[in-house]
């Protein structure tokens, strides 16, 4: 099993080269992940790969999955299995202590604090890839 980690800061919008236009991030995020997986692993069969996507990333699961699909055809990857887990937004209240689940990017605490700092929920990593 091979573990790596991706920045999601690398892998925001980037002008395409084609046309000028815009690309969807989740095809850049799957673009990066396939880089990532065949720089550790070559020529190898890749059965699955499985990332975890926090909840606040800002990145959509089901257009990842369908852009991976896509970055994938005619790689070592092709017809890999993509198990995506999406863990919960979390965030630390500086003013009353409290740890609190948090489900969008506006950050206030139950106190009423703003003074909040996200502790989960925005992960974008590689867990693992199953070779073979």
């Amino acid at each position: 099993m091979v573990k790596a980690r991706l920045n999601s800061r690398s892998c925001l919008s980037r002008r395409s080269s084609e046309g000028g236009g815009f690309r969807m991030h989740e095809l850049s995020i799957a673009e990066r992940v396939v880089e990532a997986v065949t720089e550790r692993t070559g020529d190898a069969h890749i059965r699955a790969v499985r990332l975890e996507v926090g909840q606040l990333a800002g990145v959509l699961a089901d257009s990842l999955r369908f852009c991976f699909d896509v970055a994938t055809d005619g790689t070592p990857l092709a017809g890999a299995l993509l198990d995506i887990s999406e863990p919960a937004g979390q965030a630390h209240c500086s003013s009353c202590g409290a740890d609190f689940a948090v489900d969008d990017l506006i950050l206030l605490c139950p106190c009423g604090s703003a003074d909040v700092q996200v502790i989960a929920g925005q992960e974008l990593k590689i867990l693992s890839v199953e070779v073979g």
